[in-house]
Parts: structure tokens; sequence; C-alpha cells
């Protein structure tokens, strides 16, 4: 029995023990995938070109804004250039950026750089809570591609761990390339897909529901104040209605994943 599933019974084996029948447990490494996106840092630098315009605003005015906001972005993608660190994030958010600006611009008027922000999450949220009814919950999606359930590689894991392995093995040049790179087995095929499984259709629904939920608490709440033009309170709840639920969002759907990992990862009952 495997020392993380102690105090639930369930035998699932510890990473890399694998079992007799299947052989060694592919270790979860995809989130190495997750980490390039951008990670925490990748969040925190999305926010920094929002504080510089609604700051540079207050004080000296739309263009100020405007021009505080590009610079910045431009700042952290220069920055992660010189660094080596990966790009993707910095590219996405310069083109947000980007765009943004040039609606400001354009309008003249300063609440219309949130305006693309609040579309993009209007489009991302109905999507999240368009794929709940049709049994195709995104989130499903996206977890079972980064992490197949069936294979319980998160079934003793938090988000903390998560965090460590991600780091050792972005910094560990053996992982990129090596003698192991080329030899890795595919995963198992599932002997029951989780589509199939109605506690996993309704876990990842309701995991699908809080993530929509969230894209669509910001538009509602950054719809009312665009209508009444307030520009320091769109930046403000941009910020708060941003990372810290975020954070909030992932901790709870690694720790639901970690325990649906559990239930598919568990032995079948004596008949």
């Amino acid at each position: 029995m495997s020392a993380a599933d102690e105090q639930t019974g369930t035998a699932v084996p510890a990473q890399g023990e694998g079992t007799a029948d299947s052989g060694p447990l592919l270790s979860f490494d995809r989130e190495v995938v997750l980490e390039q996106l951008g990670g925490w840092r990748g969040m925190v630098d999305a926010s920094l070109p929002t504080i510089a315009f609604v700051v540079a605003n207050i004080w000296g005015g739309l263009r100020a804004g405007v021009w505080a906001a590009l610079g910045l972005a431009l700042v952290v993608f220069a920055l992660r250039l010189i660094r080596r660190e990966s790009i993707q994030q910095a590219v996405s958010g310069l083109f947000a950026v980007g765009v943004a600006v040039a609606i400001a611009a354009a309008s003249g008027q300063a609440r219309d750089f949130f305006v693309f922000g609040i579309l993009r999450n209007a489009v991302i949220g109905v999507v999240l809570v368009a794929s709940i009814p049709i049994r195709w919950p995104l989130v499903g999606v996206f977890a079972e591609f980064l992490a197949p359930s069936h294979l319980g590689t998160m079934a003793g894991q938090s988000f903390p761990s998560l965090r460590r392995r991600v780091v050792e093995a972005t910094s560990d040049p053996q992982s990129a390339a090596g003698p192991s790179a080329a030899t890795t087995p595919t995963d198992a095929e599932p002997d029951l897909h989780w589509r199939e499984d109605r506690r996993m259709i309704r876990a990842y629904g309701w995991l699908t529901a809080l993530w929509g939920g969230t894209f669509l608490v910001r538009v509602a709440v950054q719809g009312l104040l665009y209508q009444a033009n307030q520009v320091a309170l769109l930046g403000t709840t941009s910020l708060v209605l941003g990372l810290p639920v975020t954070a909030v969002a992932i901790a709870v759907t690694l720790w639901v994943i970690a325990r649906l990992h559990r239930h598919r990862s568990a032995p079948p009952p004596p008949a």
C-alpha cells in the first residue's frame, strides 16, 4: 500500500513502483508543460501592465496610461528573453495589452482598455459552461490530457509537491534530453473511459462550472463598472478577481483531481 493512501486504505502504487500487470507507472511530468505556459510568475507578469495603466492614467491621463502599459509589457517580454524563460505567456500578454491599448487609444476613453479582457472572459466563461450539458466538461478534457486519471499518478499528490517536481524537472538538463527521454513508454489505455464514469463526469462538471463562474463573475462586475466609467475600480477588480481567485480555483481543482485519481486507481471490490 502506498504511503500516500494509508488513511483511506486504498492501494495505489507509489510513483515509479508500478504493478505486476502494467509495469512501472509513468511519473506525471506533464505539469512541466503548464509551467512553460507561465505558471504563477506568468499570472503576476500579466497583472503588471494593468497596474501600470491605471496608475499612469490617474496621474498623467490616457496617453501616459497607454505608454506605461505597453512599455511594461515589453519590459516583461524582454526580461523573459534575457533569462531564457518561456515566452509563450509573455507573447500572449503582449498581444492582449497591444489590443487593449489600441482600443483605448482609438476611442479616446480609458475604460476601453478593459473591453478586450471583458469580451475574452465572456467567451471563455460561456464556452466552459456550455461544455457541461453536452457531457464534455472542458476541465475534464484538459485534466485527462495532462494527467490521465486511470494511471493514478496524482493520487497522492498535493500542489506544493507538484511545484517542487516542476522545478526539479525544468532545472535538470537530463529531463529535457537524455537516455530516458527517447525510451519513455506511452500511457496505458484505460479500462473505462472517464466520460463513462458518472463520478468523474459529475466532479469535472462542477469544476468546469467553478471555472466558468469565475470568468462570468468578472464579466458581470467589470461590465457594471465599465458602464459607470470607473476606470480605477475596473483596474482594481481586474487584479482582485484575477490572481487571488485563480489561485483558489487552482487549489480546489488540484485537490478534487487528486481525489478522482484515487477513485480511478483503486482496485475493484472483490466479487
